[in-house]
């Protein structure tokens, strides 16, 4: 990615957009300042005024998904799969990501699935391409459909399955206030789609424990 973090020209409608410029370090610091000042704090507090430093640090951690390209996690595959023909399938991965509503973060699980052609990929890098679109801004919406989206492009399978199970703290701690309430979202592609049930098989996997 370039110095933009990953910024692209937006088309408005009318005319498109130049790519968002990426601010500073202490640009960046500077905007916290002024977020802790319009909560109704002293940024020169002793307790707060080394916060715009470790908060600047905790985005760079928690989006640096706009500095990695998931394409190139899948770039390595194996072709030797000696017949196997069956799910190749990953459960529990840890997600962590930030919804572009509020920028409040969402935290659950995903479980991926794959029915390879002639090639696969190791098991790591799907778990990797799962923390790569974690940490962008994105809908869970969206984040299901970019994991499948990214596997189909890269190993063209017969099929790909994607189920994330978050809790969004938009809900829990803001608005509604309802806690414990996760959202669940699933995308089927190819086999997992017109096959019910091999998408039936990767629902079972997904529940079982």
């Amino acid at each position: 990615m370039d110095g933009v973090s990953g910024a692209r020209a937006v088309n408005d409608g009318n005319a498109t957009l130049e790519p968002v410029r990426r601010p500073t370090r202490d640009e960046a610091m500077e905007a916290v300042r002024t977020l802790i000042a319009w909560a109704g704090d002293d940024p020169r507090r002793e307790g707060v005024i080394d916060t715009p430093k470790r908060v600047v640090d905790a985005y760079g951690e928690w989006f640096s998904g706009y500095h990695a390209d998931p394409s190139k996690e899948l770039d390595r595959t194996f072709e030797d799969v000696q017949g196997y023909d069956d799910i190749v399938m990953l459960r529990d991965i840890e997600v962590e990501s930030h919804c572009e509503h509020h920028m409040a973060a969402f935290l659950g699980k995903a479980y991926v699935a794959y029915l390879p052609t002639n090639k696969v990929v190791g098991i790591s890098k799907l778990a990797r391409v799962v923390e790569i679109f974690s940490r962008r801004l994105q809908t869970q919406e969206t984040l299901t459909q970019q994991i499948a989206d990214s596997i189909v492009d890269s190993l063209r399978p017969q099929g790909v399955a994607v189920l994330i199970d978050a809790e969004h703290q938009c809900m829990t701690t803001r608005g509604l206030n309802h806690r414990h309430v996760s959202t669940i979202t699933t995308q089927f592609t190819g086999v997992f789609k017109s096959d019910r049930d091999l998408q039936r098989r990767f629902l079972d996997f997904c529940n079982r424990r």
